[in-house]
């Protein structure tokens, strides 16, 4: 995932790039490399994970970890494949993250379902807040929102936070190649 968007540089320059390789069996990272560039901060991470060991290798050494942690890409997919039909809006799922060398203690916390209307069309949703740690665009806590199609499919529809400097709202504007039919659309623009 990168966020490169030269029009607003004169308010605040981002240049991030964000990549996760995930093991689909068990949707573990594998690797996972950061490299940010927000209004002159700067750092570069590059963590390579043995699940096996409980241990995870970073440019700045080897840190013990949890069997099942997570980075910050491959938890969104974490997230995606929880199951939420036995949750009461409120209840949350714990995860572990690594990130900047050690490790959080996170949760995902299930918000109910939502009938979501976007520029694509119109989807019955399932609505979750992940904890987020505080960093220099987004705010810590429970501020993001995410909406994923109620299908087996579930494909992240919209997501909305604050940030530093305002707001961001993502709709998805297409889709292809799903694996299941998109039983949550309820119409098409």
């Amino acid at each position: 995932m990168a966020v490169p968007s030269a029009s607003y540089d004169w308010i605040y320059r981002v240049r991030d790039r964000y990549e996760t390789y995930i093991d689909t069996a068990s949707l573990l990272p594998q690797k996972f490399i950061r490299n940010v560039d927000e209004g002159g901060y700067k750092i570069y991470e590059n963590v390579t994970f043995y699940h096996d060991k409980k241990t995870a290798v970073t440019n700045k050494g080897v840190f013990a970890i949890p069997s099942c942690a997570q980075d910050v890409l491959s938890e969104v997919y974490l997230a995606r494949n929880m199951d939420f039909n036995s949750l009461k809006p409120g209840e949350m799922l714990p995860f572990d993250l690594f990130l900047d060398n050690k490790v959080y203690n996170m949760y995902v916390r299930y918000m109910g379902k939502e009938v979501i209307k976007t520029r694509y069309g119109k989807f019955r949703c399932i609505k979750f807040k992940p904890l987020l740690l505080k960093g220099s665009i987004f705010e810590g806590g429970e501020k993001m929102t995410v909406w994923v199609t109620d299908d087996a499919n579930r494909l992240p529809v919209r997501i909305e936070s604050p940030i530093t400097v305002g707001s961001i709202k993502v709709d998805m504007m297409s889709y292809y190649n799903l694996r299941y039919p998109l039983t949550s659309l309820i119409d098409i623009r």
